[in-house]
């Protein structure tokens, strides 16, 4: 009897020892940047970092320097996060170097001339779409676009196109062209007392030139006739631009203003994260809260009206003859709580949901006081990474109580499944997906070492976890049925076409899918579109509403399949509300084609295996969802009801 929380012990010490480690080893490489505000004085030096390259049409991204760019002295890499790593954030230093509010002109970063090779590689990727993304203290490189219909509505692009495809005056054949002059706005917001500034604001304007000059190339000190201060010179159109063509000549050029700006520091985002279109999200938690009214009716029309009437007339009966002629969801008490075909898969399944909703739940709550700023990239998904890690602990717990109640006495058996049964399944897509990004040289393919780290949370701090919220599970008292199981099953008898359960399951999972899809739009938007998404007070509301919806359409619908004498509801409870991840994958496909331009199979792939993980998530979330809630509303009418 020892040997077990002696061994129990000395696992939660290793698991400790390596969360320590884990931690302190993310604090010194994993610094969260956007934290604090920096005050720069006149002439400081501002760093510019450049960011991969990024493309809505393939959704592979590479390394900035992966294009034949201007390089700096010596490429020096960033602390990345574990969520920037994942996400395929690569951010370098770059050759673009300012000094505080000294505005510059017709700056010479270098010249190149490019091969067959290179030229190549700049085609495709002006094909492909592909965006050029910078980062000045912390903030994103964006181009300010005005909206045709909106006079003064403007609207942020990330980052700049690496060229454009266009035709010559009288010509109808299509060249590529490249951006190879960048006018740059810094905006500051000044501080008065002290005339320390603070940047707000990063965006430039691109354009497309081809520099002529005179004589030998002297680098730097080259004087250039199309960009010339000393002769007020400038750029403002592309008017005669660059192409990328073998053996030609390419000036990289830049310019820098400076422009003061009233924005002060601590909003300085929320120009990037403005919603246009905040009505839609308030016409979606609308809709919604229609769906949950509605089902809420439904739903108090059960519990009062008529169980209030069952209750009463069942506890009323008192000859033989009238407890004869019962009908009903009573009829059913005996084999009510009678163990489900599956039940280990069942037990998995409901404390992988628990984990996950746990998860789900802080991040969401952290989201929405303002913890996962936009400014620390790849905070979220740190943050939901170590999150599911540590709510391995009521995994384990949820499914042995589960498992305890079913009689189960192998409960090392049934956590390490629980453990590992989602995992597995999301690594295993993973692992093919990253594969095939490593296959096309993208920097979105997680290295080695990012995958090592994840396999050691997983099986260094999440699975010994589980182990522990199961031992805490297993020792306490087996849940009580509030009513005895009968020794023989009864007999189902035929039921309506439209208590079937395929028809009522997939019935079941459209208005939970109903009451999210239109911020199902916003999120795969934000993703696939690469906008900014950061509207968690909705969302948090649009998550309320869905676990509201799941727990009453499975409450709903347990009811009617009681009351026709059917009491295999344990499975049921959990497909019911689940059913409505197959709606977000079909959606996904609808959204898949209608709104990406996606050509490449690759990327196709890619976007499938990554939405099939989401739906998995889904599934198991909803669907642990209406469990829970079919679960405590039997055990309500069947422990309000006499039983002899």
């Amino acid at each position: 009897m020892a040997r077990g929380p002696l061994a129990l012990h000395r696992w939660i010490s290793l698991s400790l020892s390596l969360f320590v480690l884990f931690f302190v080893h993310a604090a010194h490489c994993f610094y969260l940047p956007g934290v604090a505000p920096q005050d720069f004085k006149n002439g400081d030096d501002l760093k510019v970092k450049v960011n991969k390259l990024t493309s809505i049409k393939t959704q592979l991204p590479y390394s900035y320097y992966s294009l034949p760019y201007c390089r700096p002295g010596k490429i020096v890499d960033s602390a990345e996060n574990l969520g920037e790593v994942l996400r395929g954030d690569r951010i370098e230093n770059s050759p673009y170097a300012f000094k505080m509010r000294e505005p510059k002109m017709c700056n010479i970063v270098c010249h190149t001339t490019l091969d067959a090779k290179t030229a190549k590689e700049f085609k495709e990727k002006i094909d492909d779409e592909y965006r050029v993304n910078m980062i000045l203290d912390n903030l994103p490189l964006v181009v300010p676009i005005r909206r045709p219909d909106q006079e003064n509505s403007i609207v942020y692009q990330h980052g700049f196109h690496v060229g454009l495809r266009g035709q010559y005056a009288g010509s109808k054949e299509e060249k590529h062209f490249i951006h190879n002059h960048l006018i740059f706005t810094v905006k500051y917001h000044k501080d008065p007392v002290t005339d320390l500034s603070r940047i707000v604001g990063f965006e430039v304007k691109p354009f497309s030139i081809k520099h002529e000059y005179d004589g030998q190339w002297k680098e730097e000190q080259t004087r250039l006739k199309t960009c010339d201060p000393h002769a007020k010179r400038t750029v403002t159109n592309s008017e005669s631009p660059q192409e990328v063509e073998a053996k030609k000549e390419i000036i990289f050029t830049y310019d820098v203003e400076f422009q003061e700006s009233d924005v002060k520091w601590a909003s300085r985002w929320d120009t990037y994260l403005l919603m246009a279109d905040d009505q839609i999200h308030w016409f979606s938690i609308v809709n919604s809260l229609m769906i949950v009214l509605f089902l809420s009716g439904m739903v108090a029309m059960i519990m009062l009206r008529t169980l209030y009437r069952d209750i009463s007339k069942y506890n009323q009966l008192e000859t033989q003859e009238e407890a004869q002629e019962e009908t009903g969801w009573k009829l059913v008490h005996g084999d009510v709580f009678r163990p489900p075909s599956n039940s280990d898969l069942l037990c998995i399944y409901v404390g992988t949901g628990v984990q996950f909703f746990g998860m789900i739940l802080v991040t969401m709550i952290f989201a929405v006081l303002g913890f996962l700023s936009p400014s620390n990239r790849g905070g979220l998904m740190t943050a939901m990474l170590l999150l599911w890690v540590f709510m391995g602990i009521f995994a384990g717990y949820s499914s042995v109580r589960l498992y305890k109640m079913f009689k189960g006495t192998e409960w090392k058996k049934i956590t390490l499944k629980t453990a590992v049964t989602f995992p597995a399944t999301v690594f295993a897509i993973f692992f093919v997906l990253n594969a095939i990004i490593w296959g096309q040289k993208s920097s979105g393919a997680v290295p080695f070492g990012t995958m090592f780290a994840l396999v050691v949370l997983w099986f260094g701090i999440s699975v010994p976890l589980v182990f522990v919220g199961s031992y805490v599970g297993f020792k306490k008292p087996a849940i009580e049925d509030p009513v005895k199981t009968n020794k023989i099953p009864r007999q189902i008898p035929e039921q309506a076409w439209y208590m079937n359960p395929a028809f009522s399951i997939l019935i079941g999972g459209i208005l939970p899918f109903g009451a999210v899809f239109i911020e199902l739009f916003f999120i795969l938007t934000s993703i696939w579109l690469q906008q900014f998404y950061y509207i968690f007070g909705f969302l948090f509301i649009v998550f309320v509403i869905l676990i509201v919806t799941c727990a009453e359409i499975t409450i709903v619908l347990c009811y009617f399949q009681l009351c026709s004498e059917d009491y295999l509801w344990w499975w049921r409870s959990y497909l019911t509300s689940g059913s409505s991840a197959l709606y977000l994958f079909l959606y996904a496909a609808f959204y898949f084609f209608t709104k990406l331009e996606i050509t490449k199979p690759v990327s196709g792939i890619l976007y499938f295996g990554y939405m099939l993980i989401a739906s998995y998530a889904f599934f198991v979330l909803t669907g642990t969802i209406g469990f829970y809630a079919c679960f405590w509303f039997t055990r309500l009418i069947y422990s309000s009801v006499k039983i002899d």
